[in-house]
């Protein structure tokens, strides 16, 4: 159940009560009384005559929301969404503090309360950045790429990405995911030691992307989750399911570790970065964390 959107929903039961009721009952005896005036006190100025026809009251002022809160609720609930990025399980395409624009109706309209699908418009597609229900628990909100599609094989070993796409014929051998060296990137964020990580630019489908990989990490293959009658760290992506990995991968808690994402835990596609800030902020300050320190204007904008 989505909290916010259940907020929504009652607040514009609510007000529209609130409008229905000012609109029959008090809006009349307003008219009245504007006309009254015209008669009564000619001097009055337009502007004072016009006040009295707003809403007073409690009653009125829910009902001037009425329309605001409506509008919200559709555009939030079928258009596009807001979600801030919580960790850094997506870098260095979207970083912790950046706040996304999520497309509602890309994989289907929706019902707001329940995220029950209503009727489909599409599917992801190979590449796709999409925010999702996760599987373990659809009270939390998850965010990764799409990387094997329905009927897919997905073969993560070594820290290199292998695919055998659906309808390949029998005995096909997995082809490598084409990536590029683009540098390095320093994480100064840990308390205890700076962590360093080889960049590259991977080619899914017709998205080219930035992924990273810590050279020094374990690939604790381990603690994968083992598919019945697959070998380890071998995956096929069930009908209706999606294999979704972050660009961060080795610190992401993806489809290697618990699963596949169904076609009904979707929530949308990921289009773009609207607001980001920064959080860094030393001991010795005097506001608490969770007051943004700056603004990153330069990724505003589309996905980096």
């Amino acid at each position: 159940m989505n909290t916010f959107s259940v907020l929504l929903a009652v607040l514009s039961v609510v007000t529209g009560i609130c409008w229905i009721y000012d609109f029959f009952k008090k809006r009349p005896e307003r008219i009245r009384r504007y006309k009254a005036s015209a008669e009564s006190a000619p001097a009055l100025s337009k502007k004072e005559r016009r006040k009295l026809l707003e809403p007073s009251g409690f009653i009125g002022q829910c009902a001037s929301l009425f329309f605001i809160v409506l509008f919200v609720f559709l555009f939030r609930a079928f258009i596009i969404e807001p979600f801030r990025i919580p960790s850094g399980s997506m870098l260095p395409t979207l970083q912790s503090g950046d706040f996304i624009a999520v497309t509602k109706w890309s994989y289907g309209i929706r019902n707001p309360l329940t995220n029950d699908v209503l009727f489909r418009t599409g599917s992801p597609k190979r590449g796709d950045v999409v925010v999702f229900k996760y599987p373990e628990d659809t009270s939390v909100d998850y965010i990764k790429r799409v990387v094997g599609m329905p009927g897919d094989i997905v073969i993560y070993h070594d820290k290199q990405l292998y695919l055998i796409p659906a309808g390949s014929p029998e005995g096909t051998e997995p082809a490598l995911i084409s990536r590029s060296p683009k540098g390095s990137f320093v994480d100064e964020s840990s308390a205890f030691a700076k962590e360093h990580f080889d960049v590259f630019e991977e080619q899914l489908g017709d998205v080219n992307h930035r992924i990273m990989i810590n050279p020094n990490a374990p690939g604790f293959e381990q603690n994968f989750f083992r598919q019945r009658g697959a070998p380890l760290a071998a995956w096929k992506v069930p009908d209706d399911c999606y294999f979704v990995m972050g660009d961060n991968r080795d610190n992401s808690a993806d489809s290697r570790y618990w699963g596949f994402v169904p076609y009904d835990n979707l929530i949308g596609k990921t289009v773009g970065v609207w607001l980001s800030f920064d959080f860094n902020r030393k001991n010795t300050d005097l506001l608490p964390s969770w007051i943004p320190s700056s603004v990153n204007f330069d990724r505003i904008g589309g996905l980096h």
